[in-house]
């Protein structure tokens, strides 16, 4: 059911696409990769010796952005300028957010996720519809996340939206606090664990745990593919439209979950 879902979800017509890379890093190269599979052009590799102009940004249909933190909002804003779309995978700008994505209320289109990988997406539907039902429950819960050490904010941005879908959906929890000493809280404060070790593309838990039982949620990647992919789908699907959008609007989990209740 997930599979055909899916399969209908991320099917696009367009058969050739004009990409500038913003960051050229391991993200960027298995962009490339994935986007030369696929057909598509790559227009400019930008990064810090080779920044972006409105009009080298011209030469593209979309724009992908995965940078540092105090670099996307320029990023951002200039793709904005430029008149192209712009896919922003970068994290940890979020501060910014209102000022940035009001751009794009009235011209362009913005989309940013803290997550582009489909199976991380799931967890976080996973994630909002087990906080709902444990409301009732007596349970600690907890957010652990492991990430490379060059990853530069902490917790993630994964984390972070994990955290948020349980304090939305259980009211024992209010806020979240990044904590490496406590691991689960029967609440009002969410703890999140956030470790960095070598050569870890991203690993994520959440734990609910009492003295009868443990229910734990868990997603591990393997590899980059898959946020690479997510990113190039992204970039796909938000070329013609105007508007901020995320994740939610490209896979819309909600639908399937309507039609299975």
């Amino acid at each position: 059911m997930i599979k055909v879902f899916l399969h209908k979800q991320l099917q696009y017509y367009l058969c050739y696409v004009k990409l500038a890379l913003i960051g050229y890093g391991k993200m960027g190269r298995e962009i490339e990769r994935l986007a030369h599979q696929k057909g598509h052009e790559i227009t400019g590799r930008f990064g810090s010796a080779n920044m972006p102009s409105t009009e080298t940004l011209k030469l593209a249909d979309v724009a992908i952005e995965f940078t540092r933190p105090e670099l996307a909002p320029k990023h951002i804003a200039l793709c904005q300028q430029a008149g192209i779309p712009v896919v922003v995978g970068t994290t940890g700008w979020y501060a910014h957010f209102d000022e940035i994505s009001a751009l794009f209320k009235h011209n362009g289109a913005l989309f940013t996720a803290t997550n582009f990988s489909i199976g991380v997406n799931l967890t976080y539907f996973i994630n909002r519809m087990l906080a709902k039902m444990m409301q009732t429950a007596d349970y600690a819960a907890g957010i652990t996340e492991i990430h490379h050490t060059k990853k530069l904010d902490a917790p993630s941005g994964t984390a972070i939206t994990l955290a948020e879908g349980i304090i939305q959906n259980h009211t024992h929890f209010s806020s979240w606090g990044l904590s490496n000493e406590e691991k689960q809280s029967f609440g009002p404060v969410l703890p999140v664990q956030a470790i960095r070790q070598d050569e870890v593309p991203g690993t994520h838990s959440i734990l609910w745990n009492n003295e009868i039982d443990s229910i734990e949620i868990k997603h591990t990647a393997h590899n980059r593919t898959g946020f690479a992919l997510g990113a190039l789908t992204a970039a796909e699907w938000i070329i013609g439209k105007s508007g901020v959008y995320g994740m939610q609007d490209l896979l819309n989990f909600e639908a399937l979950f309507s039609k299975t209740t």
